[in-house]
């Protein structure tokens, strides 16, 4: 395969240890296109460049590097996004630091079409993650592609949604490309190469550093155009990337939750700082605009189809425990955890730490 000679140019800027993605604005600012850049002598470059980058420039170690690069390009697939195609995200030249360069494994189309970023926590409940699959789902069926960042819990059940509609999932990623994090996802990364579109920022062999995964969500809300948070704890990357959306001028929506739960305060934080509530995809398209709502989409709101009779019309959407259930309905310690149990295999109740147990609402998708 023949590569733009451009591209190896590229590479080099951003594959330069120390040289950081605003100096290599800067210099692309001041001297154009970077096989410009890299013609320019050290002396020039130094007002952007510290010494010891400007000395790995033009080392054999970043040679290595760019034909590693190039190499992985043969793959099929697999593509190299630059700030000066054509086909860079739009959205992402609005932000305020917008890489130089994005690897991509998928359908680079993805990229043109408008998007909701959904994200919350790994340590998601089960009423968390069928509303993040759900919402995906029916915001995919009408137009949207579903932004998140493959991690456990509510991004993997938002990438989920998103694939069953017409609108697909990008999935950006805190590592290099060619690494899956965390492993537990690595099939629905796979499925996502094939059917979405796979991003990062990072060069390839780039692990899950600790300080990668706030700049990844500053890409997560960049490429949409508002984000929804189903569920996030206080001190949460879902809030990262909510605060991120705000300065970047995007919607920010929260879907409410029990009070007594730790995932919900960080959705009511963001509710009560001016974040919109929602209780169904309606909610999100209609501030959005532009989009038409599927019939799915009316059927998502979170807690909506409980069945009316049993032990459920005792449960509400708070979690409960055992003894609290014998009193509200008067059966005995045996005959609830039998009921629960039922309702447990039949999808209506998760089980929880503690001993506590949860009202699901009911899937009429499935």
């Amino acid at each position: 395969m023949t590569h733009d000679p451009g591209l190896a140019s590229w590479l080099q800027l951003t594959l330069t240890p120390g040289l950081g993605a605003a100096a290599i604005r800067a210099m692309l600012r001041q001297f154009g296109l970077p096989h410009l850049v890299l013609a320019r002598k050290s002396s020039e470059l130094s007002a952007h460049a510290s010494p010891s980058a400007l000395e790995a420039l033009h080392s054999e170690a970043v040679r290595r590097s760019v034909s590693a690069a190039l190499a992985w390009l043969e793959h099929p697939g697999i593509a190299l996004v630059t700030l000066a195609d054509t086909g860079y995200p739009r959205l992402l030249l609005e932000i305020a630091n917008p890489p130089p360069l994005l690897y991509a494994r998928g359908r680079l189309e993805l990229l043109q079409r408008p998007a909701l970023a959904i994200v919350g926590s790994r340590n998601a409940t089960a009423q968390g993650t069928a509303n993040a699959e759900s919402f995906a789902r029916a915001l995919s069926s009408s137009g949207l592609t579903i932004v998140s960042g493959l991690a456990l819990g509510i991004d993997a059940a938002a990438h989920r949604g998103g694939l069953a509609g017409p609108g697909s999932t990008i999935a950006v990623l805190g590592t290099g490309i060619d690494i899956v994090y965390p492993r537990g996802n690595a099939g629905l990364a796979a499925e996502i190469a094939e059917r979405g579109l796979l991003l990062s920022e990072f060069p390839l062999g780039s692990g899950a550093l600790a300080s990668n995964f706030p700049r990844r969500n500053r890409l997560i809300s960049g490429l949409a155009q508002g984000c929804l948070v189903v569920e996030a704890a206080l001190a949460s990357g879902s809030l990262i990337t909510a605060r991120s959306a705000v300065e970047q001028g995007r919607e920010v929506f929260a879907i409410p939750g029990s009070i007594h739960s730790p995932v919900s305060k960080g959705c009511h934080a963001l509710i009560k700082s001016g974040a919109k509530l929602v209780e169904a995809a309606e909610d999100v398209l209609a501030e959005l605009g532009g989009f038409r709502s599927s019939g799915f989409a009316s059927t998502v709101q979170p807690g909506a189809g409980a069945d009316s009779g049993g032990l459920l019309q005792h449960m509400g959407h708070d979690p409960v425990d055992i003894d609290a259930l014998c009193l509200r309905a008067g059966m005995s310690a045996e005959q609830v955890s039998s009921e629960l149990l039922r309702l447990e295999l039949a999808g209506r109740v998760a089980a929880l730490p503690g001993g506590l147990f949860q009202r699901l609402e009911k899937r009429s998708d499935r």
